[in-house]
């Protein structure tokens, strides 16, 4: 499972925008949450901490000082917190649990092990997802080129891919292995190049669930977003984010598509496209997963009529966010032996791969070249394409000359001769890549591809 990196030029909305949006809360009232929750969380804060002084406890909570100062105040009426000497290096006070406090915070891990800055309410979050949509992005042709212009694609395939993501429809990506679905798919967050706003959490009345996750979610830091700072305005519960671009292939279950729960640490853990919400959720290698396709299909018929998720929290507890994403399916099965014809028909564009062209595979070969060192020979790709590929009938893929040139590298240090291709070296490049067959002692161009 992976987040996709878009490119460098990232089109930061200002501070202005986000704190519009999520204006930094002044008052306890202003988070959404109750004070006996915030008081909750501080407490569990502290019992893991042991003392922490008032300027970390606002990095952990992500809340102001002076509200933290309302709740502490709230937690010393009640016994709870106890305020110790200050630290001799800062001058800041310190805070830390009594005993009765110490038992409380116990308590409150019991109920919910979330400790971890402040969440913010549903309600909150629902309309901070459709402020900030994915489909509010008109993708026009320029914008596709300069996505993909550092990519061998045919100009027939990008005009496809081009409006199916304006569509705020379904796609799905087929074709043979090796035509590069899973390579050009995961640069169709190259896009959507704006950033937004991720929670670190949500509260379902008063049950938190995680959502951000450093390994999926790129957040945009200091250093990267110099016309971007995050001001005292602007609510810190969230982490400023690329558009999230999420890719899961063969090891996608259906319960990763499911709110989690870890007895363990009693915290819930948001699914895939929850985590995927104002971004795109694809699915790689569509049918090779452990669960049935048609499983992983039905999840989704629900969210894509209605554009709304609905999970559930166990105990007859549900709740619907907004289903607000690009969702792609990736294969290289055909689309008729993985969903019947009523799901296909919700899905709206249906797009293959095919093979490459040989101007294609030669100006593929050319970089590639380039970018290990060698020098580019027409003479040698001719022999690749209509002495080799021709003569065993194996289709031009995009794989193709990476791997080849990569096996001709790996003979060239392992003999100590120069980097140059002769039609001597392709052959043994070509007769390690791909697997021979027993019947007719032919390349295997199955075992060969790789994607």
């Amino acid at each position: 499972m992976d987040a996709m990196s878009q490119t460098p030029e990232q089109e930061c909305p200002t501070v202005d925008e986000f704190a519009r949006l999520a204006p930094r809360p002044k008052s306890i009232a202003d988070t959404g949450l109750s004070q006996p929750f915030l008081a909750d969380l501080l407490s569990k804060h502290l019992l893991t901490a042991g003392v922490l002084s008032l300027n970390l406890i606002t990095k952990r909570m992500g809340l102001p000082a002076r509200l933290l100062e309302d709740i502490l105040h709230f937690m010393r009426q009640e016994a709870r917190v106890e305020v110790l000497p200050v630290d001799i290096e800062t001058g800041a006070l310190r805070y830390g649990l009594t005993d009765r406090g110490r038992a409380l915070a116990a308590n409150a891990f019991a109920i919910g092990g979330y400790a971890g800055p402040a969440p913010v309410p549903l309600a909150e979050y629902v309309e901070i997802v459709k402020s900030q949509t994915v489909h509010d992005h008109n993708v026009t042709g320029h914008d596709v080129r300069q996505a993909f212009s550092d990519v061998v694609v045919s100009d027939d395939l990008l005009d496809r891919i081009g409006p199916s993501l304006n569509s705020g429809r379904a796609i799905f990506i087929y074709g043979p292995a090796g035509t590069g679905k899973t390579y050009l798919t995961s640069r169709m967050a190259r896009v959507f190049s704006s950033s937004v706003l991720i929670p670190h959490a949500i509260s379902i009345n008063e049950t938190v669930v995680s959502i951000f996750d450093p390994v999926i979610h790129k957040a945009i830091t200091r250093e990267t977003r110099s016309s971007l700072a995050i001001e005292d305005n602007v609510d810190e519960r969230y982490v400023v984010c690329e558009r999230p671009a999420i890719v899961v292939g063969g090891e996608l279950t259906e319960d990763m598509l499911e709110i989690q729960f870890d007895p363990n640490n009693r915290e819930y853990r948001a699914p895939l496209q929850l985590k995927a919400n104002n971004g795109l959720f694809i699915i790689d290698d569509m049918g090779r997963q452990r669960v049935a396709p048609q499983t992983v299909f039905n999840r989704w018929i629900l969210p894509l009529e209605e554009k709304r998720d609905y999970l559930s929290l166990g105990s007859g507890r549900h709740f619907s966010v907004p289903f607000d994403l690009v969702l792609v399916f990736s294969t290289n099965m055909k689309p008729a032996d993985l969903a019947d014809e009523a799901f296909l028909r919700r899905i709206g564009y249906k797009i293959r791969f095919p093979h490459l062209e040989p101007h294609q595979y030669e100006e593929i070969w050319r970089d590639q070249c380039l970018e290990n060192g060698i020098p580019f020979d027409p003479s040698v790709v001719d022999y690749v394409i209509n002495g080799l590929h021709k003569q065993h009938r194996v289709p031009l893929l995009p794989c193709h000359p990476r791997d080849l040139l990569g096996l001709s590298m790996d003979r060239a240090i392992y003999t100590n001769q120069p980097r140059e291709l002769t039609p001597e070296v392709l052959d043994w490049a070509w007769e390690n890549y791909f697997a021979r067959t027993d019947e007719d002692n032919e390349p295997n161009i199955k075992t060969g591809v790789q994607q």
